[in-house]
């Protein structure tokens, strides 16, 4: 089991008084990178321990503990995506790659456990995340489900996109929204784990602490954004496809993150003069701010959010930079 993070501590003590009237399905929703995974198993672990501590934490002695640290608990389970379960997500196994959905499969397989009485007599739980990555025949399995509830199971569903899940699924589980830290609280957190910038990581991941901390880590597309932010700054001599090239090797969702952030910060400067993720850059942005009409600035944030749907599997990544960086330079041509 892991550690309540510093900002979960009232969302815990919010679930805590969930106990005496548990829903058949609770749905964590909130930004990605804040840890709602964590959180949910540690609420599954504190349910299944035979003897949680004080503050309401699973033990991690007892016999239950051990088989979940064992990952062989009879009355759990946790449901993901096949590539989020293996080292290289990109490798085929069997000439496929894993999928990136929860099947149907994956979901049906649960009936039998779904009809099993605890082996404690107590609860079973099933964590499904992210929730939002079950294909549609795979929906309705659960929805299925969670129609015909068995007594003592509980469902927890983990999410950052719960606007893609299913209506009928939304009104069967009781949401609860985990919050995303302080930008402070962020950033003492990130410097415990010994990042040397922590509010310039928090902003380049959009506020997500776990995700800073990754990024920081791997030192995970520092450099091409680097590259990124210094064309971004000067469009007048901004040579579109030659930094497309440049940049064809980035991994898709860095590229397209730093420019929606961008053009977050250049649309809402020109509207309040306020810079949200790039304040190292305000002057700069102040001044392509004015250049920009806001239309156009509303048309390329939409361009970029249809580019983000597919930014895991684009046909060309060159190609989606090149039209993306020659719609950037268009913001700033006089009609």
């Amino acid at each position: 089991m892991k550690y309540l993070y510093p900002w979960q501590h009232e969302s815990w003590q919010v679930l805590q008084g969930l106990h005496t009237h548990l829903p058949n399905a609770l749905l964590l929703k909130g930004a990605q990178g804040i840890g709602k995974l964590d959180l949910a198993l540690n609420f599954a672990h504190a349910l299944l321990c035979s003897h949680p501590t004080s503050s309401g934490m699973a033990c991690g002695k007892c016999d239950s503990c051990h088989w979940l640290l064992q990952g062989n608990h009879p009355d759990f389970r946790i449901i993901q995506p096949a590539a989020l379960t293996v080292e290289d997500p990109d490798e085929k196994v069997g000439g496929k790659k894993p999928s990136r959905e929860i099947t149907v499969e994956q979901i049906r397989d649960l009936s039998a456990f779904s009809n099993l009485s605890a082996h404690r007599g107590d609860y079973r739980v099933v964590i499904i995340c992210p929730a939002e990555t079950m294909n549609l025949n795979a929906a309705n399995s659960l929805l299925k489900t969670l129609e015909e509830p068995s007594d003592k199971l509980l469902f927890l569903l983990v999410t950052h996109r719960p606007q893609h899940l299913l209506p009928t699924i939304l009104s069967r589980c009781l949401g609860f929204t985990v919050n995303t830290p302080s930008r402070e609280i962020g950033a003492a957190w990130l410097t415990t784990q010994g990042v040397k910038n922590p509010h310039h990581a928090l902003a380049q991941t959009g506020f997500s602490p776990l995700q800073a901390l990754v990024w920081a880590e791997q030192g995970e597309g520092a450099d091409a954004r680097q590259l990124l932010l210094n064309a971004l700054q000067q469009p007048k001599t901004m040579d579109a496809l030659s930094l497309a090239d440049s940049l064809q090797r980035s991994k898709p969702i860095h590229i397209i993150h730093c420019l929606q952030q961008w053009t977050h910060d250049l649309y809402i400067a020109k509207l309040t003069g306020q810079v949200r993720y790039f304040s190292e850059y305000t002057d700069a942005i102040d001044r392509l701010a004015n250049d920009a009409a806001t239309q156009t600035l509303l048309s390329f944030q939409r361009d970029l959010q249809e580019a983000r749907r597919s930014a895991d599997h684009p046909l060309n990544a060159k190609l989606v930079f090149e039209s993306l960086l020659i719609s950037y330079l268009q913001l700033f041509q006089k009609s």
